[in-house]
């Protein structure tokens, strides 16, 4: 062999005797998981159509307010705004108080109702404006007649299916080429496209916004879904004077566990379920870690330092504590996981469709399209206006 004088650590890689070191593995730096859509599941079924419907429906309400021009204080006469939920028998007592009154009569169309207060030897109390009342039950008499019907009506809420779609193209060159760490180019776009497909499809789901005019969309008209921020609409607390019941760190900029419980039995008061999942960005994720803090204890003898709460417990749920990138900073998502569904159209979940090509080289599209149903929107809520530093 001739001598060549060149030393090893001399040859430098562009050498062309040289063969390419390039490790045969392609890094992904770009977020594209999907925490809550992970968590919440496929769907058992799909949606028919491009507007997706369902039913919802309530139990008669148990609850009214006190509606007079002045405090009824001891009076045995007043006006309610809603009337038509009492009825003669009913046992009756005003939100805070131990007095119990006895509905002897009930006008409509005046809205007012009559009672005998401190009804079984309960002492009085005076009654205010405003006040909430509380319906315990009826007591109806021996032989009565059946009363008559009451019922509540089902209602029909909505959402829209959003088509999310990329288009794939690569041609004949690149798909007969070896390539390095691709056995097949036009897969490898399919999987990459997806991905962006499945990190947007999260995104609406929690952050998407309905057209407010011809939200079917057509030709012309894109239509969209609408997620769950949008769709909460009873139990929002802002993070601002009044946002909050007085008491609920409603003056605090941060998340504080006490935020959190408010808004917890605000969504049990109403719901027959429960809160079991939580969802939130980054920071406020941190500060729910925060919560630990002051009662974490330290053992000296361990070398692992842990700050971290996947799970909250509280006496109105077992949340699991969702880190989800698309939430936005300032909010922190209160959500029923059993009563939310993400649903493809019949058909059309994510898949390649494969197109007729003009030329060289191989075309398609990923298309899929979904929609969200969120059925009761106040078995859900959300804290916003957190501060984001």
């Amino acid at each position: 062999m001739s001598f060549t004088g060149k030393a090893t650590y001399s040859a430098g890689a562009t050498l062309p005797e040289n063969a390419e070191d390039v490790a045969d593995i392609i890094g992904i730096v770009s977020p594209f998981e999907t925490p809550l859509l992970d968590h919440l599941g496929d769907p058992q079924r799909s949606a028919t159509s491009t507007v997706h419907e369902w039913l919802e429906d309530t139990l008669l309400p148990n609850t009214d307010v006190i509606d007079n021009t002045t405090d009824p204080d001891f009076e045995t006469t007043f006006i309610v705004t809603n009337a038509d939920r009492f009825r003669v028998g009913d046992q009756v007592r005003g939100d805070g108080l131990n007095e119990i009154m006895l509905v002897t009569a009930v006008d409509t169309g005046t809205g007012q109702l009559t009672v005998v207060r401190g009804y079984g030897g309960t002492t009085q109390e005076g009654l205010v404006d405003a006040q909430t009342l509380h319906i315990l039950g009826n007591a109806a008499l021996e032989g009565d007649d059946r009363p008559t019907a009451r019922f509540a009506n089902r209602s029909r809420v909505q959402n829209y299916t959003q088509i999310f779609t990329a288009g794939v193209e690569v041609s004949g060159s690149q798909l007969a080429a070896r390539q390095i760490a691709v056995a097949d180019e036009l897969d490898y776009q399919k999987q990459e496209r997806l991905r962006e497909l499945l990190r947007d499809l999260e995104n609406c789901v929690i952050n998407g916004v309905a057209a407010s005019s011809d939200p079917q969309g057509n030709a012309t008209t894109r239509r969209t879904m609408r997620g769950l921020i949008p769709h909460i609409s009873t139990n929002v607390f802002v993070n601002d004077t009044g946002g909050f019941p007085a008491g609920a760190g409603s003056n605090t900029d941060e998340l504080t566990e006490e935020q959190i419980n408010t808004a917890l039995r605000s969504i049990w008061d109403q719901s027959s379920g429960g809160v079991d999942t939580i969802v939130v960005n980054g920071l406020q994720k941190r500060r729910i870690n925060g919560f630990i803090t002051a009662s974490r204890g330290y053992d000296d003898k361990s070398t692992r330092f842990r700050d971290l709460v996947s799970v909250y417990e509280s006496d109105f749920g077992v949340c699991r504590v969702v880190l989800s990138r698309w939430v936005p900073a300032d909010t922190v998502l209160l959500l029923d996981s059993s009563r939310i569904d993400v649903l493809p159209l019949t058909g059309r979940s994510f898949h390649f469709k494969q197109q007729a090509s003009t030329g060289d080289s191989e075309v398609g599209q990923v298309i899929g399209e979904y929609t969200v149903e969120a059925r009761n929107e106040n078995a859900h809520g959300l804290i916003r206006g957190l501060a984001t530093s």
